[in-house]
């Protein structure tokens, strides 16, 4: 059985996530996203980050441009009840192998709660009225804000509280959660952002006066067309990587691996699987850093993560498993960053990396001040080390 190091799995990182020096970093914005599948966006700057650090002379308006203008990218709710930027392209296939089993979780617990909270004696045909109600409204008025059609839209009107009786409990809107639902099943997408593109401000539109028609996919087909990719990017991975990363089952996942004729490996002691002939020994790729935004999709591509984040898991991780920005070196997560009070990105190193290597995370760090020319970054789930580190900001300062 073909062995893979810690050093050779994180050599494939590099490349495949077009981190290190000697990766392939041409290409467009569509190119590296289809790459790595999809990128995290539940947090509004991810994308745009995760595209400055694998894309040098990205711009926020090449972005925006592909996902408002050219439409060749769009937001949608997918893996994991997850926002990710994807390929247009590629819609049917995530829709069929991740999206439609998230729209029946969202569609059952929302008609659920509609009882629960009194609005409706038939929770699942309240949901449908409603649901018609806003695609007959964008059908005819155009791309709308939740508010707009909160406000036009009788159907929508309810509230329920999600925790009744707790401090972070009150009473909510429905509303958008029959947003939720409309773009999990692909009906509806998240069109231009009323905003900066550090907040979430979508105005929806329906799916078919924003996309190109395109015939559904197979679920088998799509499962095992999916995995092959993500495979490709993101092996020697186990069979719980996958069915983490994708939110399914052990069952789904060994039967995608099973479809691709994926080849058994041994990680370090560890079962795990790569493509048929992609098993070829790794070199060692250029020594390389890089600054990764929260919910990076590096940082969140593994369930098993040791070998990548070693004893710093809690310093960069919030309890519920989300990643905060990250500083990596080599493969390896070895600190964070942050903005201080003025804009600029700080480090907070968990390690001593070395003087040359120190500097060039110091210069790559200017160049992030740079890019980001006086925005404001808050990650959505900053880790425990960046909350320390802010929250020393203003003792060092004075």
């Amino acid at each position: 059985m073909r062995s893979f190091t810690h050093e050779q799995r994180r050599a494939r990182l590099a490349r495949r996530h077009r981190l290190a020096p000697d990766s392939d970093r041409s290409g467009s914005v569509e190119a590296v996203t289809a790459q790595l599948v999809g990128l995290h966006a539940t947090d509004p700057a991810t994308p745009y980050l995760s595209l400055w650090a694998r894309m040098p002379g990205i711009t926020v308006d090449d972005l925006d441009t592909a996902l408002y203008r050219s439409h060749s990218l769009v937001k949608h709710l997918a893996m994991r009840r997850t926002l990710w930027v994807v390929q247009a392209h590629d819609l049917p296939a995530i829709q069929a192998a991740a999206s439609d089993r998230v729209a029946g979780n969202e569609s059952r617990r929302l008609a659920s709660d509609v009882v629960g909270a009194g609005v409706a004696s038939d929770g699942e045909q309240w949901l449908e009225t409603a649901c018609a109600a806003v695609l007959r409204h964008l059908r005819r008025v155009g791309p709308s804000t939740a508010r707009q059609l909160r406000e036009a839209l009788p159907q929508l009107t309810g509230t329920y509280d999600p925790a009744p009786g707790k401090p972070y409990g009150g009473q909510g809107h429905l509303a958008p959660r029959v947003l939720t639902v409309l773009s999990a099943r692909g009906d509806i997408v998240r069109g231009p952002n009323d905003g900066r593109w550090t907040t979430s401000r979508p105005l929806w539109a329906a799916t078919e006066q924003w996309l190109a028609p395109a015939d559904p996919v197979n679920s088998g087909l799509a499962r095992a067309e999916l995995v092959r990719r993500w495979l490709h990017a993101f092996g020697p991975a186990t069979e719980t990587d996958i069915k983490w990363w994708f939110g399914n089952t052990l069952g789904w996942a060994s039967q995608a691996l099973a479809d691709i004729d994926a080849v058994e490996v041994d990680m370090h002691g560890t079962s795990g699987f790569v493509l048929p002939g992609d098993d070829a020994p790794e070199p060692p790729a250029e020594p390389w850093c890089a600054l990764l935004p929260g919910l990076d999709v590096t940082t969140m591509g593994w369930f098993g993560r040791d070998w990548y984040l070693g004893p710093h898991r809690s310093q960069v991780f919030d309890r519920n498993g989300n990643a905060g920005p990250t500083v990596w070196v080599n493969g390896r997560v070895v600190g964070a960053w942050q903005q201080d009070s003025a804009g600029r990105v700080t480090l907070s190193l968990l390690e001593d990396v070395g003087r040359r290597t120190g500097k060039q995370l110091s210069e790559r760090a200017e160049e992030l001040t740079a890019w980001l020319g006086g925005v404001r970054v808050n990650p959505r789930f900053p880790s425990p080390l960046c909350k320390a580190q802010n929250a020393s900001l203003p003792a060092q300062q004075s």
